[in-house]
């Protein structure tokens, strides 16, 4: 049974994609069918996976090269990755049936979609460290491609460029751990890789932790790699949602908790991770603040919950991490939805020029403040939850400077998220057109998503146990559901975590009242809208890379007979360079 379910997941959206680039652009009502329908079976494919999860290989294909068989493994934390990625990818499809009405070159758009999906439930749920690689690769097509939909737009094109160049440092890095872990165990099995990689020399299992933690870094857009999100937002909305939430970003610290184990014993691993996730959303946080761009500042809020996740890998709270992964999926998928149909009415993305929007767009208006609310971490919504666990966890067990950094995002995050949505639908009107409010499949993704938002925390135990039967290697003990809501809601650091957020809102409410220290932070604004100066660095990292190749270009004259002396000359070169090292 879990054999044909992992096919379906990962088959029917990879058929849909071939189904509706085969109708052709001439026939766009079939085209939005076939893609919502392959995304709905898809989304029912893989709930119907989660009671059939299981540590042991579940399918096995016989792949007759040097790198042994191609296996999936639908263990807890692979069938909720593919969950995730299914139904908040399908309500996307859905969402996408108002969004993209009328919109040329559907074919292309849904195909990528479809593939995008099926890419990600294949990464989540192989067993084989070279088909996490061809996966992991297929992502970073599917987002370049629909990044860069709007091919006319240089800005779309440059967007998705500097996500697929920056992300491949990730693609590199884990290649070279997929190889080294062959190399010295004969074996390319992700289970093998935990089971015995601590038989490894030390340095190899150091470059393996610290290789896989900036192949996540890249793919979750967590510092120094975050500049390629922002860039991102020339997508169309839904997609948006589908790399913020359900796909792309996921992916890196879904590495960081399968290879938990692993990877923990190194030296500074933790630390670093601790780090790097701190960092993240801090730095995001403030850059969320002064953002003017409705997208751009989503796409800010999204890092800093990435690194929220980080930051719980980082102080061992592996359930925590993955809770939040959830609730953040469908909050953020909630806000950017909504965000697209406040877009897609207005035709702006300044919040500068929106203002008092709720009145003309009610529905809209009431499900992106349930997704605020979440986001903001307020009670009982999912992410209170979960952001609550993962600051009791660094409490408890990370180091004092980093829970203190992480309390002080909580408050930023209220800041910015009241400060976003007063903006947007509360105030004074300065759009002066006239919004209408969503399309009925744009209320039925965004309604499906708003009860999620309300309702997703009441699976805590379910979720507990998922993790805790499937993943030996991680030694988990969750508590029951009930158990851990008692935990929550009587913890002393829930109530420290809900005063910095009401320290937070109450900032941006007596904004006017607060002059001189907002004079006093104003450099600190500054530089957030700098971004911190990372994209300077990013272009004076790509001026000096044009800077040599037009000084290697030199050596290229030509002429056969010296190109040819070149090659064996560096055969020669690696052959001594062996044999001396023999």
């Amino acid at each position: 049974m879990a054999e044909a379910l992992i096919v379906l997941t990962i088959g029917l959206p990879w058929l849909g994609a071939l189904l509706v680039w085969a109708a052709g652009d001439r026939r766009p009502r079939e085209q939005h069918a076939l893609a919502v329908t392959f995304s709905v079976l898809a989304a029912l494919a893989a709930l119907a996976l989660i009671p059939q999860h299981t540590a042991d290989v579940a399918l096995r294909v016989d792949a007759g090269g040097v790198f042994g068989d191609f296996t999936f493994v639908p263990d807890g934390l692979g069938v909720f990755l593919a969950a995730v990625a299914t139904v908040v990818g399908c309500l996307a499809v859905i969402f996408s049936v108002d969004y993209m009405r009328g919109e040329a070159q559907l074919g292309r758009y849904y195909a990528l979609v479809l593939l995008f999906i099926g890419a990600m439930v294949g990464l989540v749920l192989t067993g084989s460290l070279l088909l996490l690689f061809v996966f992991w690769e297929m992502t970073a097509l599917c987002s370049y491609a629909l990044i860069s939909f709007y091919n006319d737009d240089p800005k779309a094109v440059a967007g998705g460029i500097k996500a697929l160049v920056m992300t491949q440092v990730g693609g590199v890095g884990l290649l070279a751990g997929a190889l080294l872990s062959y190399a010295y165990l004969g074996d390319a099995q992700i289970n093998t890789l935990l089971s015995r990689g601590t038989t490894l020399p030390a340095g190899v299992l150091t470059a393996l932790a610290f290789g896989g933690l900036i192949a996540a870094a890249a793919k979750s857009a967590q510092v120094p790699f975050h500049t390629w999100l922002p860039g991102a937002m020339e997508a169309p909305s839904p997609v948006s949602a589908l790399i913020h939430a359900a796909t792309m970003v996921n992916a890196g610290v879904y590495l960081l908790a399968r290879f938990y184990p692993l990877f923990s014993g190194v030296e500074g691993w933790t630390t670093a991770v601790t780090v790097v996730g701190l960092a993240s959303a801090l730095s995001a946080a403030l850059m969320a603040t002064v953002a003017h761009d409705l997208k751009r500042a989503l796409a800010y809020s999204t890092i800093s919950q990435l690194g929220y996740m980080v930051y719980a890998v980082g102080v061992g709270a592996i359930f925590a991490s993955q809770l939040h992964l959830l609730s953040h999926a469908v909050f953020k998928a909630l806000l950017f939805l909504a965000a697209g149909a406040v877009i897609h009415s207005t035709g702006t993305r300044d919040i500068r020029q929106m203002g008092g929007l709720g009145k003309q767009m009610p529905f809209a208006r009431a499900v992106f403040v349930i997704g605020a609310l979440a986001l903001a971490g307020v009670p009982i919504l999912n992410g209170f939850w979960s952001k609550e666990l993962i600051l009791e966890h660094g409490l408890h067990d990370g180091p004092a400077w980093a829970y203190a950094g992480m309390l002080l995002g909580a408050g930023i995050t209220a800041l910015y998220t009241l400060r976003m949505t007063w903006l947007v639908f509360y105030g004074r009107a300065r759009f002066k057109g006239h919004a209408h409010d969503a399309g009925p499949a744009m209320r039925l993704a965004m309604g499906a998503l708003a009860v999620g938002a309300l309702t997703t925390w009441l699976l805590l135990g379910l979720f507990g146990d998922l993790l805790e039967e499937s993943l030996p290697f991680h030694h988990l003990h969750v508590e029951s559901g009930l158990t851990l809501i008692e935990e929550i809601v009587t913890a002393r650091a829930t109530f420290v975590a809900l005063a910095a957020v009401a320290l937070g809102a109450l900032a941006w409410w007596r904004r006017t009242d607060l002059g001189l220290l907002s004079e006093l932070f104003a450099p600190l604004g500054r530089a957030a809208a700098d971004d911190f100066g990372f994209e300077r660095l990013n272009r004076a990292v790509v001026s000096a890379t044009i800077r040599a190749g037009e000084t290697l270009r030199g050596t290229q004259t030509g002429r056969l007979n010296w190109n040819v002396l070149g090659i064996l000359g560096g055969l020669l070169a690696v052959l001594a360079f062996l044999t001396w090292g023999a």
